[in-house]
């Protein structure tokens, strides 16, 4: 359905995308997932029409629009500040785009009728924006985006300023929406729960470049960089030493003699320093000694812990650094523990030495 190619877009010296290269299949749920700054919207509103490329292409069924306004690209945008018009009703903002291309006023009653009953909006067609909520508001914005029947939807973190109840259900109705007219959508988030309910591919954009594409579960069990297992969770950071084990990898960390485990699977052939993610709910606290299982033991203490609601939050120092582990029960300061990450918990890359490797969770 879109075809992107070597797409480069910059303001004034600052290049912001530097040579994307995605492909987005009809019917698809794309969510552009990353970092402030990283991109993302730039590149959703390029692929609009409301920003201009340096280079590149973008095709849609074949046909290059790169030099198209956006009323010609068969697309339809809904945007993180809705755009309703104030002085309008609900039926006049839904109906609004279908009267600029002149279509008969009986014609589009029936359609934004139609969109209110999807909507679940029924009752409201004479409703000033003004007088709705956070979520009915987002809804007309949608029913608006709908009512010219794209090829493709664009949604700029459309679910951001609603309260945390309604934005969950949003999610799912967004989403019932998008399949049941079998539509294209492409949404930008930074938020990694939303991209994963809502989309079938997940891009992650990393300063300007794709730093990896696949399914939800490819993107979370399995990420490509440090950038991205950081992005997705995996914020706990250890370094260790690599040591190639036929198929697997033994690790050691430098700093805690004790600290080894085998059975690590980590792609490339890489050995020697290397930089190590995993996720707070992966591991486990042991209190009475150093257990047997196959995991990476680092001993530590207990520095503060957090109800999280249905668990704690614990931080924990060891030789090794900090890190935030899970734990069912509260552990109070100074507790002696044992952090234990199962080896299928921990994702392994050659050590960076030139960037950070964490991202804003």
């Amino acid at each position: 359905m879109i075809a992107i190619r070597g797409l480069r877009v910059a303001y004034s010296d600052n290049e912001v995308l530097k040579g994307i290269d995605l492909n987005v299949d009809r019917g698809q749920f794309v969510a552009l997932l990353g970092a402030s700054g990283c991109g993302k919207t730039t590149l959703l509103r390029t692929i609009s029409g409301f920003t201009q490329a340096k280079a590149g292409s973008i095709d849609v069924q074949g046909r290059d629009v790169l030099a198209e306004p956006p009323e010609r690209r068969d697309m339809a945008m809904v945007f993180q500040s809705y755009a309703l018009w104030s002085h309008m009703n609900v039926m006049q903002n839904i109906g609004y785009g279908l009267k600029l291309r002149r279509v008969p006023r009986e014609q589009i009653k029936v359609r934004v009728l139609a969109l209110l009953e999807m909507l679940d909006l029924q009752g409201f067609e004479n409703r000033p924006v003004a007088e709705l909520s956070g979520g009915q508001r987002q809804r007309v914005a949608l029913g608006r985006a709908l009512a010219v029947e794209p090829k493709i939807l664009l949604l700029d973190e459309p679910l951001s300023n609603l309260d945390a109840r309604i934005r969950l259900q949003m999610r799912h109705e967004i989403r019932s929406i998008q399949k049941r007219l079998n539509l294209t959508a492409i949404l930008v988030t930074h938020d990694r729960e939303e991209a994963m309910v809502m989309a079938d591919r997940v891009v992650v954009l990393d300063q300007g470049r794709v730093a990896q594409v696949g399914t939800p579960e490819e993107v979370f069990q399995r990420p490509a960089s440090p950038y991205v297992a950081s992005f997705m969770g995996a914020e706990n950071i250890v370094d260790c030493d690599a040591l190639r084990d036929g198929d697997s990898v033994a690790l050691s960390v430098p700093n805690a003699s004790q600290a080894r485990v085998r059975g690590v699977h980590m792609a490339g052939d890489a050995e020697g320093p290397v930089q190590v993610h995993f996720r707070s709910e992966r591991a486990t606290l042991s209190l009475e000694g150093t257990p047997t299982a196959d995991a990476l033991k680092l001993p530590g203490r207990i520095t503060q812990s957090s109800y999280l609601g249905g668990g704690y939050r614990c931080t924990v120092h060891t030789d090794s650094g900090q890190f935030f582990i899970d734990h069912p029960t509260s552990l109070s300061s100074g507790s002696a523990v044992t952090v234990c990450i199962p080896a299928d918990a921990l994702h392994v890359y050659a050590r960076e030495t030139n960037r950070t490797a964490l991202a804003p969770a």
